[in-house]
């Protein structure tokens, strides 16, 4: 297994399907080691959610989405919130990827909980922002939140076939 590079990601983007598309400002998202993936909206949950052993009754919280000020920000108080990303990502079955808080994020007592994007997967994912300092955190629109860095497996798996697969796009 191995990590790609920022040369591989951008060879990786120009291909069909992209690595990544819907980016919003390619030589800033792209890192030695990884791709900035940018903030397109965020969310507060409503309801309680479920997970389940057999996941027949397992239930994703339901959400109301923040609305961007007129300066194309958003003011957030200490709390957890559901972030989705401007980015669509296409993996190919050789390629996983973790996302990790910019560190700027961590600076500002902000953190981003996010699980493994699986091989094969695609969609536009969500994550969770949460939020700690307690005078709170601004985030506008289009910000790098999270740095996804891309494994390269050591040989094809079968690829995601969960029900997030071709989430918000």
């Amino acid at each position: 297994m191995s990590v790609l590079s920022g040369n591989d990601i951008r060879r990786l983007i120009s291909g069909v399907p992209p690595l990544v598309e819907g980016w919003v400002d390619l030589p800033a998202q792209v890192q030695a080691n990884g791709f900035d993936l940018t903030l397109r909206d965020i969310a507060v949950m409503q309801s309680a959610g479920a997970v389940t052993a057999d996941n027949r009754r397992r239930a994703v919280s339901e959400l109301s989405p923040l609305l961007f000020d007129t300066s194309g920000g958003i003011d957030l108080i200490p709390g957890i919130y559901i972030i989705t990303y401007n980015e669509i990502v296409h993996l190919p079955k050789n390629i996983m990827a973790l996302g990790r808080p910019r560190s700027s994020l961590l600076r500002c007592g902000v953190n981003v909980g996010t699980a493994v994007w699986d091989a094969g997967y695609e969609g536009r994912s969500q994550s969770l922002l949460v939020v700690y300092n307690y005078r709170g955190f601004r985030v506008e629109k289009n910000a790098r939140v999270t740095q996804l860095v891309f494994f390269e497996l050591t040989g094809e798996s079968e690829g995601y076939n969960g029900v997030y697969q071709g989430e918000n796009i």
